[in-house]
């Protein structure tokens, strides 16, 4: 795979992320993490694995009926079969008892190729701004 190859595949990773938050599809989400992958959310621990990843934000998503996720894909550093970069989103969300709220973020992102396919190995997000309305 030449590095125009990775980069093209590593922004699909991240454009299959937000079109599984979009459309609710866990198993479109769950095709970009890592079986080994770690993801940092709000928590001081990241959760493990990629089960329990998905199983977390199927958990998560439980309590939005409405997220719309806008993502762009920041740097991204390729070295071999790994990589890392950096991501924002833009959200809008509605809670289940009725909060709507918008979101902006950063994901500081760590990838890994696996048998040739790039998949998140590590995203750590933090909240620039968020705001109810």
């Amino acid at each position: 795979m030449s590095l125009f190859e990775d980069r093209v595949a590593i922004n699909d990773v991240l454009a299959r992320y937000a079109d599984g938050v979009n459309r609710r599809d866990a198993a479109l989400w769950a095709s970009t993490w890592d079986e080994e992958g770690e993801w940092s959310l709000f928590g001081p621990d990241p959760v493990k694995g990629r089960d329990a990843i998905v199983a977390a934000w199927v958990e998560a998503m439980a309590g939005f009926p409405f997220v719309v996720m806008i993502a762009s894909q920041g740097m991204v550093t390729i070295e071999g079969d790994g990589a890392s970069g950096r991501s924002y989103t833009s959200e809008v969300a509605r809670t289940v008892d009725g909060r709507r709220m918008r979101v902006q973020g950063c994901y500081d992102d760590r990838y890994r190729k696996r048998n040739g396919v790039w998949a998140f190995a590590f995203r750590q997000f933090t909240v620039l701004d968020s705001e109810d309305y």
